[in-house]
């Protein structure tokens, strides 16, 4: 069964003046943090500070199959 994760941007201030969030589906906090740590749109010099907010991101089950990604993301 996989989750919607809403995730909040793991890159501190003053390189992100206001952090962000990030929407992704994944079927464990595994995979979301693999999905986020290989995004070349993230910098990637706060790579050990992810599976931190994955775990303590809001999780939704979903019913349906929906394949694993990252949906949205919003980051200052």
């Amino acid at each position: 069964m996989k989750s919607l994760y809403i995730v909040d941007y793991w890159v501190p201030f003053p390189s992100s003046e206001y952090g962000g969030l990030i929407t992704l589906i994944a079927e464990n906090d595994q995979e979301a943090f693999d999905l986020l740590s290989n995004e070349e749109q993230f910098d990637d010099r706060y790579g050990h500070l992810i599976m931190e907010k994955v775990i303590t991101a809001q999780k939704f089950e979903l019913k349906d199959d929906y394949e694993s990604g990252i949906i949205d993301s919003f980051t200052t």
